[in-house]
């Protein structure tokens, strides 16, 4: 078994990468990353040290090379949130949307077996009432949710029974990672505890937003992975995480606060609203993939944050600023000429 798996160094690759090397011992693991984060570790270890080869390339510009004898792609790669989608709005549409089209295009030539797209509940937006199932009006409000969306819409005309396509609408990732990122919600909670006991809420906390663990991410890639045609068809989009996951903003505050003693809590109350406010059904997803149900708790994902942070000697009140933040990341290479309008790599710029 061969399996692709692109943007393996970021956030979620590593632990996808831990857990297929563990479930398929034997299998041929290959990543393929534009490598803007390899630098961005949480620790001492490589991540692809798991892994039989490390490609290094751009996914819009792969050439069909790269999928010969491969059984299943995992696609990862993506401008990865809405900051950056905010702030590269035309190379989401890029990466996010068209690369993605091309690769599975690519890849249904070559006789890949199976292709999982990693979406995002984000498509849902603003959303108040019960909790959205795959069937509800979309509501995208950024360009990064936008992408995701048009992307899925393609791929579902290339499936077929020997093209299986998952897009995995996953809800908002967290949790401690050998390549950990520190602009998401919870992340960024137990970031602020442990490096100043400040836990800054930017909104008035009311908003909703389901979570998953990036383990529990890489447990429904497994299952995407092996799922047949006969299990929700030849396409299948489909809302990753669990039910028990949906929380309003504040109450992932006080979680920490109580994870972390003498941990404050602040409110923005005159902040903007903030629009992307949606709850979500994961029935479809329980009923489909029962031995592949979330197995991290709340409890247990803060915990880990603590550990992982404490362990690293964190403690930069200015994080949001570091290398931890994907936006400061890219804006940090575009400054040294590294990168040009296209996130391409360029010619470091001359001194």
């Amino acid at each position: 078994m061969k399996i692709l798996t692109t943007g393996n160094m970021g956030y979620v690759g590593p632990a996808v990468t831990e857990r297929l090397r563990r479930v398929y011992p034997e299998a041929q693991l290959i990543g393929l990353d534009m490598g803007y984060f390899a630098h961005c570790l949480s620790g001492a270890a490589f991540p692809e040290r798991r892994l039989d080869a490390q490609c290094f390339g751009d996914v819009r510009t792969v050439g069909p090379e790269l999928l010969e004898g491969v059984d299943g792609v995992v696609h990862l790669a993506a401008i990865s949130n809405d900051p950056m989608g905010n702030a590269f709005e035309e190379v989401t549409r890029e990466v996010n949307y068209a690369a993605a089209v091309r690769l599975a295009r690519l890849a249904r030539a070559a006789g890949v077996r199976s292709f999982v797209f990693a979406s995002s509940c984000s498509v849902y937006g603003f959303a108040e009432g019960d909790a959205r199932v795959e069937t509800d009006p979309l509501n995208p409000l950024t360009a990064y949710a936008r992408s995701k969306i048009d992307a899925e819409r393609e791929l579902a005309e290339l499936a077929d029974r020997d093209f299986v396509v998952t897009a995995l609408r996953f809800a908002t990732a967290c949790g401690m990672s050998e390549r950990v990122r520190l602009d998401l919600v919870l992340n960024d909670f137990v970031a602020g505890a442990v490096a100043t006991k400040r836990i800054a809420i930017l909104s008035d906390g009311t908003p909703w937003r389901p979570l998953i663990h990036v383990a529990d991410m890489a447990r429904a890639i497994e299952w995407a992975l092996g799922r047949s045609a006969d299990a929700g068809g030849a396409f299948l989009a489909v809302n990753a995480g669990s039910d028990e996951w949906n929380f309003q903003v504040a109450e992932l505050a006080a979680a920490v606060a109580r994870a972390v003693p003498g941990a404050e809590i602040s409110l923005n109350p005159h902040a903007a609203p903030d629009r992307r406010s949606y709850r979500v059904s994961f029935e479809l997803f329980r009923r489909l993939a029962p031995r592949h149900q979330p197995q991290v708790d709340l409890a247990e994902a803060i915990a880990g944050l603590v550990r992982g942070l404490e362990g690293m000697g964190f403690g930069d009140s200015e994080y949001r600023s570091s290398r931890f933040v994907r936006l400061r990341v890219l804006a940090a290479l575009r400054a040294q000429g590294m990168l040009d309008e296209r996130l391409a790599w360029v010619r470091r710029a001359a001194a």
